[in-house]
């Protein structure tokens, strides 16, 4: 019987065992048989094809039994031709039938087709004096060319004409008096000319004189300029003739003939000539085969990389040997890998190079020369050079060796992990993850977690969590957990995208997809483009992790990995809360499997599987997914078991637990956080009550926890305290619950929770000794870190005691003010005053966001379809967030300042000193001025810092009316609340809306308005009068600020009406500053898509106005009327903008110029006769006034596109169809039309008002002194577009433009139509015709005095009568030009 070959069995046992099979006739596994080829019909047929043909058509086929004939087609097939097809009836003529089959000598010989052999070399025989030619002889055959040099085996008659052709082309080869070098160069001849084209008997001569032509061009060029000559010709070539050139190149470079002669001819001119001998010969022959290389190949010529030679057979280590089968065939390329590698690239080069990476994610520099047997050398583009680019990463990351695809995604995840950290910022161009996600990371990683192997997958989840999630944000939102409305964060959306909404433009509102309709037509990779986490959602990452935690049951690290992933994709939005909740057997395995109900102990520190142990990120995640909402968090207490979790793992200590200590730490913190968010809706609070014991023993061990200093365990305190101040809100609003029920009569309303008052007061004595204990804590060095971690969060806890206590019904106020005034002097002021707060002080600006633009040295990449929280090294850097920050326990002080002072107002002195702190006042100073940025990487710190500011101006609101000192600050204050208000994100309505209340609208913070401030700006006024001789008739802008000042109030009432549709989002952020926790629907808080108010909110109520009545697209108003209280409204706006623009621009520096220019010309727009009422007339002269002085009209560019508007001529347009409509020439609309007619502005404004409405010329009416705008911003430089050069001149021949009608303008053409008909410049024909024809013109005009206007004009004077100075008679130089001109008329005329 015939044994099956093993693995260890030689050559010869191979051949023995064939031997044996063929000599037995066993029959074979496999037959081989021909089949017909279907497409040609059956086999026999005659029609057609004969036998033989047949036969050669027939192809060998392997069948194997129980195999199908056909592969399933993967890709389509060619059409198949039909077998019936000739059996079929066809009607054809029969003499077309006849000639097709006709086999006549006359059908071959007519087509027969002659070749062209005018260009085929003609070799003649050799002429000998032998009567016959001599015989071949066999023996004389080895003298001819070898068999082995042609291309398979040849006869010897036609290597003896082989060899007669060489000795023939060696005789046409140039004379040895040519130079060397060419001779050499020239042998093989040009390899792109070949003279097929050459219509001639001498064609190969033509090609080698072509050829020897550009080899002396290219000798008598320098190397820099065959580069440059080698550059403009890839520029301007096909690239895929350039590939068609290197290709013809490198195959000549081999052989013209074969391999084998051109290896035998290079060893034989390697040992004839050496090149050492000839080095110009092989210079000449690089420069002239590199004249069409790419600029990559020249830099490396460049840096003098010499290519080696190839490879021979003394070169390798081990000689083949003849029994090798299939050795005998030397094949260089293949061994190239054996080579030495070449050094790696100098540090002096600028040429930009390949990130290369090692396996712990580390970029490795280019010229660094590290070990082979690290393993980060390979045979990729570059072998010098050790690690791996992306592009071989992905490569790798498909291999099917599953250590390499683990290598590759291992790699991949450290990359991540350092990119999101920004430790690529400063060496790397451009993003890493951009570049990552862009070639197709997320669909990488998707499909490696479908791998069967679970190490490829479980390293597919670490390379998804390093991309999804950034360990140090993570830490940051559990460290500002317990700060105030730190349990709250923003979505984790990408900005939306402006491009959605325009492929639904022009459309009805009826047929514009909805949301949904487009996000169900995008693919895949577009959803993934513009939203990772969308992506992976759509790809069904949910159930796959599922899967991996149900069935897989991976490693402690992958589990962990999983978590965080889930996490991180729960803070995306609600809605994908709302999925991971929603996927099914998810949140069941999660809770059966890592928060059991019971446990045992570990074996080990680190045991192999965490499967029926509590995990600390299990718990995180329940935490994450109940911030999504009400509804979520009650699902999760009520289906899913979290109540009886809580329940075990909080009712005894962390020591108790069967669990690795800090692991129990852990965990317990996060299960009071999880806790605190459920106490936040009012939920969960039975627990309150059935754990009470176990949360007194836990504050009554605080000095254990203090003296440990253990971070951990001061975590678990704060989470602790965080859930006890949840629980007094909750309290807080227990009765309000109970009498609302009571009215409520069976209407809808919250139930009471069932905590009430009486359980929480006995908290705050136990706490309130705490706090006193810990501000004496702070002498001690060893526990003042802890300590300054925990005092915020008592301080939170006594400012919501004592905010619900007084809306208690047993709320005593005598006793409540006794105990106010005891915390303020054992308490708040000794910690206000202590050494240590003062010194914490001094870095509120090193810490603050606002103030601090700049980023940090390492900045991490922020992906816009993947936004984070930049927090990286944020504990070595100062921030909001840094061990060194103020604003924790800043912003706790502040919050029971407020709390105290609304119930205790006579308290508010005793806090002055802090608000007149040196570094208070100096941080409020660089806030005033400062400009943030808004995105989500500053938006969850701002938010904490805007909480600051706001109860800083909330002191400071009960402080100045009763503070004389800090009345001093008022204007400073105020300020701060002006560039306070745009900068409030989404969440802080409420703050917005007291600000407006309060602060924004004071009298008492606008100072100027009862220190001499109006009567400082008559002064001025009076001052600009009297030097520009304005028109005196004008209101002046004192009195306007001091009839704004007495309107305060009324002008607090009209924003705030204008902001009504805000109401419902201030009432929802209302509800959460006040701790009305049963009315709270989600601690998400709403998406960030911009600021709650605009930049530009004083402009509101003109805007709005505009609106509803202003402009429709046919060109009239909207409306007939104004609504009712317009007048009013736009009167308070217009006044509240001018006290702006006169005391605080500093406010309004965030809009531009332009932006207010187009605001203010709603009040032109949005009416046919609003800017003519009294009151509007004179505001808004005052604004123009300021808007065109010195600095400020020079920063008025209307260049750029205002905000919200295309352009602003769109906006002018406009402005010009109202002002020939409803103007009827009113002097301040004149003057809002001529001020975009300056001369640095674009010609178009000037072009519409002398071209489409040149009829607005007669009513423009106003005076060069009432423009208030120098007549030099209009006339300087002279005008150079030749178009409007012809309507100035046109207007004022024909009589459209007059002095009497538009001064302004009159002058502003003149200045210009002289400079232009008298430059001296030259210019170009059509110019200098349009000057000569201009000045012919003027010249016989009839009217004189237009005549002389235009010709002894010389320059404006805006204090004359006719605003412009006149020569007495022309100068010699400008009267020689019109003599001239008119000298060439008559000429021509003759």
């Amino acid at each position: 019987m015939l044994r099956r070959p093993k693995p260890t069995d030689s050559e010869a046992d191979l051949l023995r065992e064939q031997e044996r099979f063929l000599t037995s006739g066993a029959p074979s596994a496999a037959s081989m048989v021909r089949r017909p080829d279907k497409r040609r019909g059956e086999a026999g047929d005659a029609e057609g094809t004969d036998s033989s043909e047949n036969e050669r058509n027939q192809k060998d086929v392997v069948t194997i039994e129980d195999l199908p004939d056909q592969l399933p087609s993967l890709t389509p097939a060619p059409p198949k031709k039909s077998r019936f097809k000739a059996s079929r009836v066809t009607f054809e003529d029969a003499g077309e039938r006849l000639d097709r089959h006709d086999t006549h000598i006359s059908a071959v010989l007519s087509r027969i087709v002659e070749r062209d052999t005018s260009c085929a070399p003609i070799s003649l025989p050799a002429f000998t004096g032998l009567a016959f030619p001599k015989v071949l002889h066999r023996s004389e055959a080895s003298t001819q060319v070898p068999s082995s040099s042609s291309k398979g085996r040849r006869s010897i008659f036609a290597r003896q004409i082989a060899a007669q052709r060489l000795k023939e082309d060696k005789t046409l080869k140039p004379s040895s008096a040519e130079p060397r070098d060419q001779i050499l160069c020239s042998d093989a001849g040009s390899r792109l000319v070949s003279g097929e084209g050459l219509q001639g008997p001498d064609s190969s001569g033509e090609t080698l004189r072509i050829h020897q032509e550009n080899q002396t061009k290219l000798h008598a060029m320098s190397k820099s300029e065959i580069l440059e000559e080698q550059k403009k010709l890839l520029s301007q070539l096909d690239p895929r003739l350039v590939e068609f050139i290197r290709s013809r190149k490198s195959q000549s470079a081999v052989s013209p003939g074969s391999p084998s002669e051109h290896a035998a001819a290079a060893d034989a001119r390697s040992q004839d000539d050496p090149p050492a001998e000839h080095p110009e010969s092989g210079e000449s022959c690089r420069t002239a085969a590199g004249s069409v290389q790419s600029p990559a190949e020249a830099e490396m010529e460049e840096e003098n990389e010499v290519k080696s030679p190839p490879l021979t057979g003394e070169d390798l280590p081990v000689k083949p040997q003849k029994e090798w089968i299939h050795m005998d065939t030397l094949e260089p390329e293949k061994l190239e890998w054996m080579r030495d590698l070449p050094s790696p690239r100098k540090k002096g080069t600028t040429k930009a190079m390949q990130a290369r990476f090692d396996f712990t994610g580390t970029l490795i520099p280019p010229s660094e020369d590290l070990p082979t047997h690290l393993g980060l050398h390979h045979h990729g583009d570059e072998p010098e050079r050790a690690g791996y680019s992306l592009q071989e990463l992905f490569l790798l990351s498909r291999s099917q060796l599953i250590q390499q695809r683990s290598l590759a995604l291992n790699t991949l995840a450290c990359i991540l992990t350092k990119a999101r950290g920004g430790a690529y910022q400063s060496v790397l161009k451009g993003s890493v993850t951009s570049t990552l996600l862009d070639a197709g990371l997320l669909f990488l990683l998707r499909f490696a977690l479908d791998d069967s192997i679970e190490g490829v997958m479980s390293v597919a989840v670490h390379a998804l969590k390093a991309l999804l999630v950034c360990a140090e944000d993570e830490e940051c939102l559990d460290c500002t957990f317990s700060w105030f409305r730190g349990l709250a964060s923003f979505p984790l959306l990408p900005s939306s995208q402006e491009e959605e909404d325009e492929e639904d433009e022009g459309l009805e509102e009826s047929m514009r997809e909805t949301a949904e309709e487009k996000e169900e037509r995008k693919s895949d990779y577009d959803v993934a483009r513009q939203d990772v986490i969308k992506g992976l959602l759509r790809m069904k990452l949910l159930p796959r992790l599922r899967y991996i935690l149900e069935v897989v049951r991976p490693s402690p690290r992958v589990v962990q990995d999983v978590l965080h992933v889930l996490t991180r994709v729960t803070r995306h939005s609600s809605w994908s809360a709302t999925q991971v909740l929603d996927c099914p057997r998810l949140m069941e395995t999660v809770m059966s499997e890592f928060l059991p109900t019971s446990w045992t102990s570990p074996s080990s520190l680190s045991p192999p599987s965490v499967y029926g142990c509590p995990v600390a990120d299990a718990m995180k995640l329940l935490r994450v997914l109940a911030t999504s909402g009400r509804h979520a968090c009650a699902r999760l207490l009520n289906s899913l078991g979290v109540r009886e979790r809580l329940s075990c793992l909080l009712s005894a200590e962390p020591s108790e637990l069967l669990m690795e200590p800090n692991e129990a730490l852990r965990i317990a913190t996060e299960a009071y956080r999880l806790w605190t968010v459920a106490a936040a809706y009012g939920q969960a609070c039975q627990l309150y009550i059935d754990l009470y014991p176990a949360l007194v023993r836990t504050l009554q061990a605080f000095n254990s926890i203090l003296s440990t200093s253990d971070p951990l365990q001061l975590h678990r305190l704060s989470a602790l305290l965080s859930l006890l101040t949840q629980v007094t809100h909750t309290a807080g609003c227990h009765q309000e619950l109970q009498a609302g029920m009571v009215r409520a009569q069976g209407e809808e309303c919250p139930p009471p929770p069932p905590v009430s008052w009486g359980h929480v007061t006995g908290l705050q004595p136990l706490l309130l000794g705490h706090l006193k204990g810990l501000v004496k804590g702070l002498d001690n060095p060893v526990q003042r870190d802890g300590v300054l971690t925990l005092i915020p969060a008592y301080l939170v806890y006594l400012q919501a005691h004592y905010q619900q206590l007084s809306r208690q019904t047993c709320f005593k106020p005598v006793e409540t003010l006794q105990d106010l005034e005891l915390l303020t002097s054992e308490v708040l002021h000794p910690l206000m005053c202590h050494n240590v707060v003062q010194n914490l002080m001094k870095n509120l600006r090193s810490s603050s966001v606002v103030c601090n633009l700049q980023s940090s040295p390492q900045s991490p990449e922020i992906t816009p379809s993947l936004p984070g929280l930049a927090c990286s090294g944020w504990r070595d850097h100062p921030g909001l967030v840094a061990p060194s920050s103020p604003f924790p326990l800043l912003t706790g002080l502040g919050l029971v300042f407020e709390t105290i002072t609304e119930i205790h107002k006579g308290l508010s002195r005793k806090f002055s000193g802090f608000l007149l702190s040196e570094p208070v006042i100096g941080y409020l100073r660089s806030c005033s001025q400062a400009t943030p940025t808004l995105s989500h990487s500053r938006s969850w710190l701002l938010r904490h810092e805007h909480h600051f500011l706001y109860l800083l101006l909330r002191l400071a609101h009960r402080l100045v009316p009763v503070e004389p000192e800090v009345a001093k600050h008022a204007s400073l204050y105020h300020q701060v609340a002006l560039v306070l208000l745009p900068w409030l994100l989404p969440g802080s309505e409420y703050l917005a809306h007291e600000l407006l209340s309060t602060v924004i609208f004071s009298k008492d913070f606008i100072s100027e308005s009862h220190s001499g401030g109006p009567e400082a700006v008559e002064l001025g006024e009076l001052n600009l009068h009297t030097q520009h001789q304005t028109s005196p008739s004008l209101q002046t802008v004192g009195a306007l600020l001091r009839e704004a000042c007495t309107q305060l109030p009324s002008i607090r009432g009209c924003y705030l009406t204008q902001l009504a549709h805000l109401e419902q989002s201030v009432i929802t952020s209302r509800v959460v500053f006040l701790g009305r926790n049963p009315w709270i629907g989600s601690h998400l808080l709403p998406e960030l898509t911009g600021p709650t108010l605009p930049s530009d909110w004083p402009f509101i109520p003109l805007i709005g106005l505009y609106e509803r009545t202003g402009v429709s697209d046919g060109g009239g108003l909207a409306v007939e009327e104004l609504p009712h209280g317009s007048l009013q409204t736009v009167t308070h706006c217009l006044q509240w903008l001018l006290l702006l623009e006169v005391w605080r621009e500093e406010a309004l520096k965030v809009v531009l110029p332009v932006a207010k220019l187009a605001r203010l010309s709603c009040v032109f727009l949005c009416s046919s006769d609003l800017f003519l009422e009294r009151p509007v007339q004179r505001l808004t002269w005052g604004l123009f006034r300021l808007l065109t002085r010195g600095s400020r009209l020079d920063s008025l560019d209307l260049d750029v596109p205002p905000p919200g508007l295309a352009s602003f001529q769109d906006l002018y347009s406009a402005l010009l169809a109202q002002y020939e409509a409803v103007s009827f020439g009113d002097q301040l609309f004149c003057c809002w039309v001529l001020l975009p007619l300056q001369r640095r502005y674009s010609a178009s404004m000037r072009l519409a008002v002398f071209g489409e409405h040149v009829g607005m010329l007669r009513s423009l009416g106003v005076t060069l002194d009432q423009l208030s705008v120098p007549i030099e911003r209009f006339t300087s430089p002279p005008e150079d577009s030749l178009p409007l050069l012809r309507l100035y001149f046109r207007a004022l021949v024909l009589g459209s433009l007059k002095l009497s009608w538009c001064p302004v303008l009159y002058v502003v053409a003149l200045s210009h139509i002289n400079s232009f008909i008298f430059s001296q410049d030259a210019a170009v024909q059509e110019v200098e015709a349009t000057r000569l024809t201009m000045l012919r013109k003027i010249y016989y005009l009839t009217d004189e005095v237009l005549k002389n206007h235009l010709l002894l004009f010389r320059l404006t004077q805006q204090h004359l009568q006719l605003g412009f100075d006149m020569y007495e008679q022309l100068p010699a130089v400008r009267a020689k030009r019109l003599e001239t001109v008119l000298g060439l008329q008559d000429d021509s005329r003759a």
